[in-house]
């Protein structure tokens, strides 16, 4: 049995030592995971690739040309009746505005009673002219035949005694003169009723121009679409306030109700500062998000930039003074209507295989900017060196290689 043991002596040494080996592995291999635990912050995997500088900046989208849709200038004071909503589209001739058409209707039939009258005055008086004037040459006639008859009579006096003949002449004399005043009735009657008749034509011309501005401002009380397009009410001052007429209300002769912008001078118009002015363009592409329309995204280029700065009374005090900058759209959509915001990109360089981080990665410690690296247990602060800033990412000149682990948040403010 003594053998036995001395057999199996050698056995258990073997076995403690692997037991030993084995726990200082599990010891070492526990350290080690210790040591290399996750880091407490988000990071980023620092890698090369193309650095896009871009200029954001916002913008909204206006009509350059427009149709201005207003009330008839010459109908009086009016009352809308139906007027279609703010962003309806609308045909060629459809109805747009509709008014209350009583008192023009009213108007046209008395003008027309008016004219109706005027051409009936102009018939009596050429009635009258011609009847006149029939008169007055049945007296001419007759005044002619007396002065003949009288020359017969006073061709005879030397047969005649003396008194017969003088009687002869001074019948003759009257029968002549009876002749001229016939003569000058005639030409005065024409004249008179040529002046009368003119008079009335006068006022016939009145009555008819006063019965075709009726109708036209009847015609007027239905404002229909020019073209095609898409309706925007103006907002106006007037009795109810601020904003677009409404059915039911007043509205004053020329008072502007509607427009309709024309599609193809839609532009993204905007202000920019001076030092973004430096960087941008004509022909620069830039591509374009509208707020209402989140499934698309436009391309266009810079059309005008102006070359004065201006005072943007809208931007707050102090006013600051910037230029204007107008855009043109590469894509059409029917969804496009004024006053849309955009959201505007412009991507003014290109730096190929470069580094770049989030600007969340970097951090400003007394003077300069650092990052947080982490070595595999625990960040590090390291310097590095700011080549450019665009949008939310940094260009890094020197400090950073690829692969490098940047924390995203300030590690020491989570500890």
């Amino acid at each position: 049995m003594t053998g036995n043991f001395r057999k199996f002596l050698p056995r258990r040494k073997t076995a403690v030592v692997l037991a030993g080996v084995f726990a200082a592995s599990v010891l070492l291999l526990g350290m080690v995971r210790y040591s290399r635990h996750a880091p407490s912050v988000a990071t980023y995997q620092v890698k090369r690739g193309e650095f896009l500088d871009v200029l954001q900046f916002r913008g909204e989208l206006k009509a350059m040309k427009s149709v201005t849709i207003s009330a008839p200038s010459n109908a009086g004071s009016l009352q809308i009746l139906k007027v279609v909503a703010d962003g309806t589209q609308v045909k060629q001739g459809d109805v747009v505005v509709q008014f209350d058409q009583s008192k023009a209707k009213q108007d046209l039939a008395q003008d027309q009673v008016a004219l109706k009258s005027a051409q009936a005055d102009i018939d009596e008086a050429r009635a009258q002219a011609l009847l006149t004037e029939e008169q007055d040459k049945t007296a001419l006639l007759k005044a002619r035949f007396d002065v003949e008859d009288a020359k017969l009579d006073a061709s005879q006096q030397e047969i005649l005694s003396t008194i017969d003949g003088a009687e002869a002449n001074l019948k003759l004399a009257d029968a002549k003169q009876a002749l001229q005043q016939a003569e000058d009735k005639l030409k005065s009657d024409q004249m008179s009723d040529r002046a009368a008749i003119e008079d009335k034509k006068d006022a016939s011309n009145k009555d008819s121009y006063d019965a075709q501005l009726a109708a036209h401002a009847l015609n007027s009380t239905t404002l229909t679409a020019p073209s095609d397009g898409t309706i925007r009410l103006v907002s106006v001052w007037h009795e109810a306030g601020e904003g677009p007429f409404k059915a039911g209300e007043q509205v004053w002769p020329g008072a502007p109700i509607a427009e309709l912008p024309d599609a193809s001078s839609l532009r993204i118009t905007a202000r920019v500062d001076e030092t973004e002015r430096g960087r941008l363009e004509v022909k620069q592409p830039i591509t374009a998000q509208l707020d209402a329309i989140a499934d698309r995204q436009f391309t266009g280029d810079i059309e005008k930039i102006s070359t004065i700065a201006t005072s943007d009374f809208s931007a707050g005090w102090p006013i600051p003074r910037n230029f204007n900058l107008q855009i043109a759209l590469d894509q059409t959509d029917p969804r496009l209507k004024p006053g849309m915001t955009v959201q505007v990109t412009v991507i003014v360089d290109r730096v190929p295989d470069s580094i770049a981080i989030p600007s969340q990665a970097s951090f400003l410690k007394s003077g300069q900017t650092v990052v947080y690296v982490w070595d595999g247990s625990r960040f590090q602060e390291r310097t590095i060196h700011v080549a450019r800033r665009s949008r939310d990412r940094i260009l890094v000149s020197s400090g950073l290689r690829p692969g490098d682990l940047v924390a995203l948040a300030d590690p020491s403010a989570a500890e």
